[in-house]
This record gives structure tokens, sequence and C-alpha cells, in this order.
């Protein structure tokens, strides 16, 4: 580091700064998609909450992800939209720092327990009759506790090796949040290091509980095409249908951002595929586990219809 540079204390957002007067419609529109997934998710946790029928495994892990997802939007979103008011867009070191911690541990928990899910329908098709004691409910804790672990604990060494480098420059980001990838190039030392790392964890945490979810599905779908009725084919595959489009979503922003090389990496991509997995996954997410579930949608209906104001219209 050159000694006329000076270490920075702010961070500035640039990534909207050039649609100048569109930025109140896209308040507007990111306005909208974050009530509605917020609000999306609080249904899907309230509907599993009283209706008993649901406390089931499944429906457990849906609840630990219908709230990861509530709280990975509002670590980001809020904050875009108040960007997007302000002519001024910047965040201290330390807040930045803070927001990626908790995006980033947020994000490997999603990973580890899509994972988990995967297996809890891995056993309700493939071992049917020994479900109830492969996964009861310390089972199903353990394993959600398990992801949050993992999340918390590798993330946490993660981003604070990435703030333990000098950052220097203007300090401008190409983004609109503080995203690893464009906040790793303000560094005015060599990060080859902190890449490789990356890379490596990366591999590992996230690719690992990708192959268990290739893995279990692949025994699904072998055991699938031996159920000799087409009716109970159509029935274990619904029960995997949400997952499965879930999962497609996820990981394939996931993998298209964090397994590139960083040279890979341009302002232009690394926006639209933040975009996807900070604000469109999350709000798609309800949509699917409600519009494609039955049992979820006839817990919607019975409790409205208990609805007293319902019932006096």
């Amino acid at each position: 580091m050159s000694r006329n540079q000076s270490l920075c204390t702010t961070f500035t957002f640039v990534a909207f700064s050039s649609l100048g007067e569109l930025q109140p419609a896209l308040f507007v529109v990111f306005l909208v998609i974050y009530s509605f997934t917020v609000g999306g998710n609080l249904i899907v946790i309230s509907l599993i909450w009283v209706t008993p029928s649901l406390h089931t495994p499944m429906y457990f892990f849906l609840v630990n992800l219908s709230f990861l997802e509530m709280c990975y939007i509002t670590s980001v979103v809020p904050q875009m939209l108040v960007h997007l008011l302000e002519e001024t867009k910047t965040i201290s070191v330390g807040g930045c720092a803070a927001q990626m911690y908790i995006f980033a541990i947020l994000g490997l928990t999603e990973c580890c327990l899509l994972a988990a899910m995967a297996y809890d329908r891995f056993v309700a098709i493939c071992y049917p009759l020994h479900y109830t004691l492969l996964m009861g409910p310390r089972v199903c804790l353990k394993l959600a506790v398990a992801s949050w672990t993992t999340g918390v604990v590798v993330e946490s060494a993660q981003i604070t090796c990435i703030f333990s480098l000098p950052f220097c420059g203007t300090g401008k980001i190409q983004h609109f949040f503080c995203d690893i990838m464009p906040v790793v190039k303000l560094a005015c030392t060599d990060t080859s290091h902190i890449e490789i790392v990356m890379f490596a964890v990366s591999v590992l945490f996230i690719m690992t509980p990708c192959l268990l979810i290739l893995c279990s599905y692949l025994r699904i779908l072998v055991t699938i095409v031996r159920i000799p009725s087409a009716t109970g084919r159509r029935k274990a595959f619904s029960t995997c249908s949400s997952h499965i489009l879930v999962v497609s979503l996820f990981y394939g922003t996931a993998l298209f951002t964090y397994l590139q090389p960083q040279t890979a990496h341009t302002p232009e991509t690394d926006k639209a595929t933040a975009l996807m997995y900070t604000v469109v996954t999350p709000a798609l997410n309800p949509v699917i586990y409600t519009l494609r579930n039955k049992e979820v949608k006839e817990a919607f209906q019975r409790v409205t219809q208990k609805n007293p104001l319902r019932q006096m219209a």
C-alpha cells in the first residue's frame, strides 16, 4: 500500500446512482416486493403454527426456511430502499461488515437447511415405514441446529478474514449492498490468498450440500419409478416438487456467483444475480410453497373460513 493512500472509513454504493429519476420508481417496486415477501413468509409460518396437521418434520424445516428468508431479505432491502431516496449512498466499514456477516451466515445456513429438507423427503419416500423413527423431533432439531451452527461458524471466520484487509482509495462499491466480491475488490493489498480461501469455502460448503441434495433426489427418483401406480408416483413427486423449485432457484444463482473466479465477475452480472438471490428468490419461496402445496392451501382455506369477518360478510 502506497503511503499517499488513506484507509477507507466509509464505502459508497454506486449501483443505482446512474439511474437518476428512475430511483423513486425502483423504490416503490422493491418496497412492494419486500412487503410481499415478509407478509407471505409470515403467513406460511402462522399457518403451520396454528394447524396441528402441519406439525411434521417437513413443515418444521419450512418454518426455519421462511424465517431465514425474512431475515435474509431484511439484511439487504431496507437499506437499499433508503439509498434509493438519498443522494449520498454511504455505509461505514463497520456497518458493511455487519451486513456481510448477516447475509453470508444466512446464505450458508440456507444451503445446509435445503440439504436437511432433501434428506427429510428422501426418508419419507424411500423409507416410509421408518419415517417417524428416523425423523423424530430430536433429529429434526439437531439438523436445524447443525445448519445454523455451520452458517455462523464458517461465515464468521470468512468475513472476519475479509475485513482484516486494508481498504483504501475511493471506497466506491459497484453494487447496491456489501456483497463479498465487490468489497474484496476494494482491498489495496494482494487478495489472492483470500480468493483461494473463499473459493475453497464455496466449493466445500456450497457444493457439499448440493451433492447431498442430488444424491437424495437420485434415490428418490429411483424409488418413485418403482412405484406401480401412476397415482402413487404423482403423489410422491408432488411432495418434492416445491423443494426442487426452491433448490433450483437458490443454487442456480449461488453457483453462478460464488464459484466463478474473481476475474470473471463484472459489476453488471454481480448486480443482476444479486437481485435474484436477495430479492426475487425470497419473494418466490412463499408463493411456491403455498400454490404448489395442497396441505398448505387447505390449511389456508380452513383458517380463512373460520375468520369472523368473513362469516359476517
